[in-house]
C-alpha cells in the first residue's frame, strides 16, 4: 500500500510538472503572438501615416534642385524588360493578375518594407506560390532588369532568409521564396510602367519610361552576412561595400576624416532613408567631395559603382554619368571608428543619388544580440533625391505633357 501511494505521488508530480511545462509553453506562445501582433500594428500604422502625405521626395533644406531629371532618350533599349514582364503576366491566373497589377501612380509603389513577413503584409504574388514556369518568368523579368551581379546579389539575399528559417526552428516568418512581385501600369515602349519586388532585406522599385529607367528606392540587406551552417553555408554578402567604404575613409587626411565624421560612436542603427521615409529633409553632411584628391575621388566612384552596377549595364552607365555631373557637389559622411574591426555607417549624398550603408543590431540570429551593431547584419539603401524616387518626376513630366489626369 505504501509502495502504491509513493507511485501515485510520483506520477502526480510528474504529470503536474508536465502540465506546468505545457502551460509555460502556451503562455510563451501567447506572449510571442501578442508581440508579433503589436509589431504588425506598429508597421501598419507607420505605413498608413506615411501614405497620408502625398509623395514629394527627399530634399536638402534650402538647397532644392529642379530640372535635374528630364525625359530623354538614353539609347539603351528596355524592350527585353517589357517582353519579360508581358510573359510573366501572361502566365498568371485571373486572381493572381488582380492581386499583382496596379495603376502606374498607385500608392502600391510606396507600400514596401524591409522587415520579415511575420510582421508585414505584402501586396502581389510571392515566388513561393508560383508554378515553376511562372517562377522562371518572374526571375527572367528580374534578370533582364538587373546586371548579372545584381541578380546574383538578389538571390544571395533571399538565401539569407532561408538561413534565418533554419536558425529559428522553421519559423514561417522567413523563407527564401517569400518575395512578392507587383506590376504598375501596363508594360509598354511609350507609356510609363514598372515593377516592384518586396521582401525581407530585398526591395527593388523599377520604373520605366521609353528607354529611361529609375531603379530606386532599392533596399538590400542581409542577416547573417556570412552563413556558417545549413543549406547555404558559405553564402556571403556586402564585403566589397563594407571594405571599399572603410578603405576610402582610411585614405582621407586626418583633418578630412574629422570633417566627414558625424560621430565616432556607433551604438545604434543609423539609416535614415528606409521604409516610410519618402518625404524627408536630409541636409548634406560630412566632407564635400571637391576636397578629395583624384585618387580618393576614384575610390569614391568605385564605391558608388558597387551600388549602381546592380542595374543592367547600359543603364548603369547612364546613372554613373549623372553621378559624375554632380561629383563635386557630393558629400561623404561617417559614423563609427575606422580600425579594421570597426562597425560603422556611411552615407554618400548628391543631388542625384543617396546611398546608405549601415551595420545594424542583430535581430534574426538567436542568442546573438548583445545590443550592439554587428558586421553580421547590414542594411543598404539607394535613393534618388530631389523628387525622382519611383520615377515620380519623370511621371509628372509625362502626365503634364500628355495632359493626363
Amino acid at each position: 500500500m505504501k509502495k502504491n501511494l509513493i507511485t501515485i505521488l510520483l506520477l502526480s508530480t510528474f504529470f503536474g510538472c508536465n502540465q506546468n511545462a505545457n502551460q509555460n509553453e502556451i503562455d510563451k506562445a501567447s506572449n510571442n503572438a501578442e508581440e508579433v501582433n503589436s509589431e504588425k500594428e506598429m508597421f501598419a500604422k507607420m505605413e498608413a501615416d506615411a501614405l497620408k502625405e502625398p509623395y514629394t521626395g527627399i530634399f536638402a533644406n534650402g538647397m532644392d534642385s529642379t530640372d535635374l531629371f528630364q525625359i530623354r532618350s538614353t539609347g539603351v533599349s528596355t524592350l527585353p524588360i517589357q517582353r519579360a514582364a508581358e510573359n510573366f503576366l501572361s502566365r498568371l491566373s485571373a486572381s493572381q493578375i488582380e492581386r499583382t497589377t496596379f495603376d502606374i501612380d498607385d500608392e502600391e509603389w510606396r507600400k514596401w518594407c524591409n522587415v520579415d513577413n511575420g510582421i508585414y503584409d505584402r501586396q502581389g504574388v510571392s515566388l513561393k506560390e508560383l508554378t515553376e514556369n511562372q517562377k522562371n518568368d518572374a526571375f527572367k523579368l528580374i534578370q533582364e532588369s538587373l546586371s548579372a551581379k545584381g541578380l546574383q546579389l538578389s538571390k544571395d539575399i533571399m538565401k539569407t532568409d532561408q538561413t534565418l528559417k533554419e536558425l529559428n526552428n522553421g519559423s514561417l516568418a522567413f523563407d527564401e521564396e517569400l518575395y512578392f512581385l507587383t506590376i504598375m501600369g501596363k508594360p509598354s515602349d511609350t507609356e510609363p510602367w514598372g515593377w516592384q519586388l518586396d521582401g525581407h532585406h530585398l526591395v527593388i522599385n523599377y520604373f520605366i519610361l521609353g528607354d529611361q529607367v529609375v531603379m530606386s528606392p532599392v533596399f538590400m540587406g542581409g542577416e547573417p552576412i556570412i552563413t556558417t551552417s545549413g543549406k547555404y553555408e558559405g553564402n556571403t554578402l556586402f564585403q566589397d561595400e563594407q571594405n571599399f567604404g572603410l578603405h576610402l575613409m582610411q585614405s582621407l587626411k586626418p583633418e578630412h576624416q574629422k570633417i566627414a565624421t558625424i560621430s565616432n560612436l556607433k551604438t545604434e542603427n543609423n539609416n535614415v532613408a528606409e521604409a516610410n521615409k519618402d518625404n524627408i529633409t536630409l541636409n548634406y553632411q560630412g566632407l564635400q567631395v571637391s576636397k578629395l584628391s583624384d585618387e580618393q575621388k576614384r575610390k569614391l566612384l568605385d564605391l558608388i559603382y558597387l551600388y549602381v552596377s546592380n542595374i543592367r549595364e547600359g543603364h548603369a552607365k547612364v546613372k554613373m554619368d549623372e553621378v559624375l555631373e554632380h561629383l563635386d557637389n557630393t558629400w561623404f559622411s561617417w559614423v563609427g571608428q575606422i580600425n579594421e574591426d570597426a562597425v560603422f555607417y556611411y552615407r554618400i549624398h548628391s543631388p542625384v543619388i543617396l546611398i546608405e550603408f549601415d551595420h545594424q543590431r542583430v535581430v534574426g540570429v538567436p542568442n546573438a544580440d548583445d545590443g550592439k551593431p554587428s558586421k553580421n547584419h547590414i542594411h543598404t539603401v539607394v535613393r534618388t533625391p530631389n523628387g525622382n524616387d519611383y520615377g515620380k518626376d519623370l511621371l509628372r513630366q509625362h502626365k503634364e505633357k500628355h495632359h493626363l489626369n
